[in-house]
């Protein structure tokens, strides 16, 4: 047991950080999963409910014509629950066999039951993935197959947001907070025996992801054919311009690996229309063993075929190092502005180094000139040059200060 030296002053406790909905958090039951609050019945919208009970495999087993329809769900889990659904609102006792619906869909035991109430609660477009494992003795995925799942979702969900911000054979840091803040209101379902999971995105934020994620994965697929055809990679090419990129290929390889086959499907919300430039209902992209070289080929092919980005940087000095008291030195910067990365490592001059120096031990921030190289994620930047230190005013300080510490926070998340 080691003890504090009584000169010592005692270390106040870190505040404590609030916690965060975000869609890393895949367990079962974790934050940013349903919250048990049912929609109310007043603004559930009876074809929506219909429509959602279908889709997840709901049986329709007859009711009144024009009034009322009756289901029962498919999972065994169900077994007792019969739910009576109006067509409309136009009969007076609609809102109350919505409410006992509703309320029977949260006493349900089936894994669809949460999702149509996830679904209802909050207009969202779905993606599902399944994998197809080996079962373990008690007809369930192991641990560690289920991790696998979650975390290759994670991955495809950040490669259609990366993709929804720009297009790029390669992100590397790039665009990383922008595509995870684009992410924070999903919600995720539970992994159904560790084969199937699916993730909910909302149609007010999160349509553009899925929607770039849909061309992306068909894209993928087409380019895997044609490559496996004719041994090109001229179609991995030309597929980045419909969002495919390295981060999707590693979430492909990584969704596919260790199983017999993988499958991705999409579906819009139906509280709202389909997007204009998606068909109204996408067919499912599956994916093999047999696909993972060409996958792999073209990821490398990304990263190597990325061009250094020229960018003109503030940032804040955090670590500076040289071998010798003269010539010249590496720091590393905490960027403030100029490029979408929290940081960069850069080699400067004698001159350079000093300014950088300076500004570190005066607390200022500073500009700064070079290439983003793609060999690092875009993490180093070559031939800096034109290091100044930036003399600024109270009001900008704070505002740079402020921008300094939301990229804290991210990179810590991180």
């Amino acid at each position: 047991m080691t003890h504090r030296p009584p000169e010592e002053p005692v270390r106040p406790h870190p505040r404590p950080r609030p916690a965060r909905l975000h869609p890393r958090e895949f367990a079962e039951g974790g934050p940013g999963v349903w919250s048990g609050t049912l929609p109310r019945p007043g603004r559930a919208d009876p074809a929506v409910l219909g429509a959602l009970l279908g889709r997840h495999g709901w049986r329709r087993r007859g009711g009144a014509a024009g009034r009322y329809a009756r289901w029962t769900p498919p999972e065994p889990g169900g077994a007792g629950t019969s739910l009576l659904v109006p067509e409309n609102r136009a009969f007076p006792d609609s809102e109350d066999l919505l409410e006992e619906a509703l309320t029977a869909l949260a006493r349900c035991a089936a894994p669809s039951a949460r999702e149509i109430l996830i679904a209802l609660a909050v207009p969202s477009d779905e993606v599902r993935w399944w994998r197809e494992v080996r079962e373990g003795p008690s007809g369930a995925a192991s641990w560690a197959a289920q991790e696998r799942l979650r975390s290759a979702a994670r991955a495809m969900l950040l490669a259609g947001a990366l993709a929804a911000v720009e297009t790029a054979g390669y992100f590397g840091a790039r665009h990383r907070r922008t595509a995870e803040t684009a992410l924070e209101e999903a919600l995720v379902g539970s992994a159904r025996g560790g084969r199937a999971l699916t993730a909910f995105l909302p149609v007010a934020g999160g349509r553009r992801v899925v929607s770039r994620l849909h061309h992306a994965l068909h894209a993928t697929r087409e380019a895997i054919d044609y490559q496996r055809a004719t041994g090109g990679m001229e179609a991995f090419d030309a597929a980045v311009r419909a969002g495919v990129c390295h981060e999707l290929t590693e979430a492909v390889v990584a969704l596919v690996r260790g199983t017999e086959g993988a499958r991705v499907a999409l579906e819009w919300a139906p509280a709202a229309a389909a997007p204009e430039d998606c068909p109204a209902g996408p067919e499912p992209v599956e994916f093999s063993p047999g696909d993972l070289p060409a996958l792999r080929a073209a990821g490398a092919r990304y990263v190597k075929g990325e061009p250094a980005v020229p960018v003109r940087l503030t940032g804040a000095v955090v670590r500076l190092r040289r071998s010798a008291p003269g010539g010249s030195g590496t720091v590393r910067l905490r960027v403030l502005e100029g490029a979408d990365v929290t940081h960069v490592r850069a080699v400067l001059d004698e001159e350079g180094y000093r300014t950088a120096g300076q500004a570190h031990l005066a607390g200022l921030p500073v500009l700064v000139s070079g290439r983003l190289e793609s060999r690092g994620g875009f993490r180093r930047l070559t031939g800096a040059r034109e290091v100044v230190a930036l003399r600024v005013d109270g009001a900008e300080r704070d505002r740079l200060m402020k921008s300094f510490q939301e990229r804290a926070d991210s990179s810590e998340e991180t």
